[in-house]
């Protein structure tokens, strides 16, 4: 697993220099070269720079995005295999440590272990969450991916793992850097981008190789998006700043990502977290032999 702040600083974009990670024009870049903007060439008009910048922003925040995305999609599918697989584990280990408890009290008729008991036997039955009062169709995140496809006739198609293929990787950056929104400049192909890449993100996060292909085929037929035309030194400011916003806002998300329990446990098995999940089944396995034969000693089994 790469964290967004390293997968970005491994994808910075290129044409133009960088000083201490602020972006440099070329010309200061490259002084004493071809790329240099001297008095002999003209001077160079402020919106050109801005343009630069501006270029050199978007595709910054469109990398940083992708990380997010990416890192994304790794936490929500181990999340779900993890309850997938190992819930009943939890829940057979639960039903073993009520039963001790209960086979322990029975024996001394103390007060506290008849208390312990009473307590190792609610947690056995806790109160239904969202998820169960709604059979898995609703979560406190509102409706499930597999009720959302149901619900607009599309084929339910659980994750298989945690990390998407490579080749699913490389299909759905390829698309995010092409079809991504921000790169539109009018309301309606804005509209359209978004559209699509929905649609990108829900096939990347089933690693759904051939169904990114069908998607990468669409876009190359669709429409030419317009050249981008001479735009305000004002508009240019004001599309920085918002860049630099956003650029925020998703730092804040990849730190909730990689702080909360679910990246904290990527993080033991970077290279392959779905080795993670099988090794976390295995300790689980013995500690359930390990209730059993306790629980059969108290039994006098």
């Amino acid at each position: 697993m790469t964290t967004p702040e390293a997968e970005q600083s491994q994808a910075e974009p290129a044409g133009a220099g960088t000083r201490g990670g602020a972006e440099v024009p070329v010309g200061e870049a490259d002084q004493g070269g071809e790329a240099q903007v001297t008095a002999e060439d003209g001077a160079e008009r402020p919106e050109e720079r801005l343009e630069r910048a501006v270029r050199a922003a978007e595709q910054a925040l469109i990398e940083y995005e992708i990380a997010v995305e990416t890192f994304r999609v790794e936490v929500e599918n181990f999340s779900r295999l993890h309850h997938q697989k190992l819930g009943p584990m939890y829940a057979r280990l639960d039903e073993l440590d009520a039963r001790i408890a209960e086979a322990t009290a029975a024996r001394t008729g103390d007060p506290e272990d008849i208390r312990k008991a009473d307590e190792a036997r609610a947690r056995v039955l806790p109160m239904p969450g969202v998820e169960e009062l709604f059979h898995g169709w609703m979560d406190s995140e509102g409706l499930s991916p597999e009720a959302a496809a149901m619900l607009t006739e599309q084929p339910v198609r659980p994750p298989q793992r945690v990390r998407p293929s490579d080749e699913a990787r490389k299909l759905y950056r390829e698309l995010a850097r092409k079809a991504h929104p921000d790169l539109a400049q009018e309301a309606a192909e804005r509209s359209r981008r978004e559209e699509f890449i929905t649609r990108v993100n829900a096939a990347y996060s089933r690693g759904d190789e051939a169904l990114l292909r069908e998607l990468a085929e669409e876009w190359a037929a669709g429409p030419v998006p317009k050249e981008q035309g001479p735009t305000p030194a004002e508009e240019l400011y004001a599309r920085l700043e918002w860049l630099a916003q956003r650029k925020e806002l998703l730092t804040l998300v990849a730190k909730e990502l990689e702080e909360g329990a679910i990246g904290a446990m990527l993080r033991l098995a970077p290279d392959d977290p779905d080795r993670l999940l099988d090794e976390i089944a295995e300790q689980l396995l013995a500690q359930v032999s390990e209730r059993e034969a306790e629980l059969a000693a108290l039994l006098g089994n």
